[in-house]
């Protein structure tokens, strides 16, 4: 560790996942549920915390990172007096030492080194970074770094942060500096928004915040979605291979591979009957983050009382069915998956390259009233290419990669809202996750028509095509307008999402081109 300047620390390297789950319970850290998993608290965040997050502003990333509130600039001297003291306080102390690396297909490896100075933090790592057999570690050489400190407090006055918790990247020494927040989460976003910057910029290859399966006839489906709308569900598929459930790029070759060893997925409300693949990777070797249990480890998932966040981290092979090595071919069909709690877009819809465009940029989904202090009604949120606080370039320029592959691969994109229907929050229901996989699996079995009159109405506000029929979905569910039974008021709430897509949409409008732009809704509500 002395290169790291880490001094006199006692090094544990490369714990098995059983190990590092064992001295986790023997330090009070955590404690093991009735499934076996281990579960811990993060302690005072349960999230990331978007402000929180910097880039160093350094030749490498000056021109070419789209800085603002988003990604906030660091100063490249005051990284390194605040790295100095972080491995400052890491020396004479007891740390986990993990070597792994991300991207699982071979041409774009990325080898990581991980100082943690939680063992359970060091288990997280072991989960969700890819691990090298023994003989890739005799000679491993890391390229990144992740050191991470959850007990440090930084001095914002002092040191140049926000306040005492932070997460850096510094391009030019190659570290992801993580430090005052215990949210494990910080450690794989930072690895992965690195990367979002350097496969595009260097290996002209595009980044996805997405999951991505693969069918038996080798057809790989893409699904992009915020947290909350079922990306890590519906692309968990018991009929499909699981290639990864959050985070993969998409090759100059068209091949898509996994960043990622693992999934994280969120657990409220999750039941062994709804998903039960991701139920049954809830074992030994997972970990519970947040939840609350009873006193024999039985956990209940529908209590928030910590948080809505409550999330499970596990290894890739706690699900059976998945591809291996985790690299798929052949794109068909990408889904957009939005919670639309105003109850307004329909519950799938083909787009067309334009449209494609337009909402990957937006990237749409839904807060509901009570998630937040102050939210009483619906409000909409746009993050850009559905991981804005992940995306160090400007939106367009990932979605001018993807409309290229798009055109290039032919793939079909839908839009599909995994929200509400028959009214917004509050007063209709939230879409039956039978009739989101019916959907789904129509568009991917080629049952939902050619895209003519016949088989498809077009929105009279977003200009999106629903189709007239899907099997197993009854007619007037694929129609939000006559599940309202109120065309007044349906149309009245779809104006006003539509000119909140617009009003989000202006800060890209001198970006984008005029084909994009009017993939948008084109009508204003007076």
């Amino acid at each position: 560790m002395d290169q790291y300047g880490i001094k006199n620390a006692k090094v544990n390297y490369q714990l098995s996942s059983d190990e590092l789950h064992a001295e986790t319970i023997s330090k009070g850290q955590g404690v093991e549920s009735s499934s076996g998993a281990l579960a811990v608290n993060t302690g005072e965040f349960t999230g990331r915390s978007p402000m929180d997050r910097f880039i160093v502003k350094d030749d490498i990333t000056k021109d070419k990172v789209w800085w603002g509130n988003i990604n906030i600039a660091f100063d490249s001297d005051k990284f390194q007096k605040l790295y100095d003291k972080v491995v400052d306080y890491l020396s004479e102390k007891e740390i986990y030492v993990r070597d792994s690396y991300a991207c699982a297909d071979e041409d774009y490896k990325l080898n990581i080194r991980v100082i943690n100075e939680y063992s359970w933090s060091n288990m997280f790592a072991y989960n969700m970074f890819l691990r090298p057999t023994e003989a890739e570690l005799e000679n491993f050489s890391p390229e990144w770094t992740v050191v991470n400190a959850p007990g440090f407090m930084a001095d914002p006055e002092v040191d140049g942060t926000r306040q005492h918790n932070f997460a850096i990247l510094d391009f030019t020494r190659k570290i992801a500096l993580i430090g005052g927040t215990g949210y494990t989460g910080e450690i794989k976003k930072g690895i992965f928004s690195a990367l979002n910057f350097i496969l595009p910029v260097f290996k002209d290859t595009l980044p996805m915040h997405c999951s991505a399966n693969v069918g038996k006839d080798g057809d790989t489906s893409i699904f992009f979605g915020l947290s909350g709308t079922g990306k890590t569900t519906l692309s968990t598929d018991p009929n499909r291979s699981l290639i990864g459930d959050d985070e993969h790029g998409w090759t100059k070759e068209n091949t898509v591979f996994n960043f990622e060893g693992g999934c994280y997925a969120k657990v409220i409300n999750l039941s062994q009957e709804q998903e039960p693949e991701i139920f049954a990777a809830i074992k030994k070797g997972a970990i519970l983050e947040n939840v609350i249990m009873d006193d024999k480890g039985n956990v209940d998932f529908a209590d928030t009382s910590i948080t809505q966040n409550t999330r499970v981290s596990y290894p890739i092979y706690h699900i059976e069915n998945i591809r291996k090595p985790s690299v798929g071919e052949n794109p068909k069909n990408i889904f957009f998956l939005t919670a639309d709690a105003f109850g307004v877009l329909p519950p799938i819809s083909k787009l067309t390259p334009s449209q494609a465009a337009y909402h990957f940029i937006s990237g749409y989904t839904a807060k509901v009233a009570g998630t937040e202090a102050g939210v009483v009604e619906p409000v909409p949120s746009f993050s850009a290419c559905f991981g804005a606080p992940f995306m160090p370039l400007h939106p367009t320029e990932y979605a001018d990669m993807l409309s290229k592959k798009m055109l290039e691969a032919g793939v079909n994109v839908w839009l599909i809202n995994t929200g509400w229907t028959g009214g917004p929050y509050g007063v209709g229901t939230r879409m039956k996750l039978k009739y989101t996989r019916a959907m789904i699996n129509a568009a991917l079995n080629g049952e939902l028509g050619d895209y003519t009159y016949e088989d498809y109405h077009i929105h009279s506000v977003f200009g999106v095509a629903q189709p007239r029929s899907c099997p197993g979905v009854p007619t007037e569910v694929l129609s939000p307008r006559t599940t309202w039974n109120d065309d007044k008021a349906y149309y009245t709430m779809a104006f006003k999402l539509s000119n909140a897509f617009r009003e989000n949409f202006k800060k890209f409008e001198s970006y984008a081109s005029e084909e994009v732009r009017r993939g948008g809704p084109q009508r204003y509500a007076f």
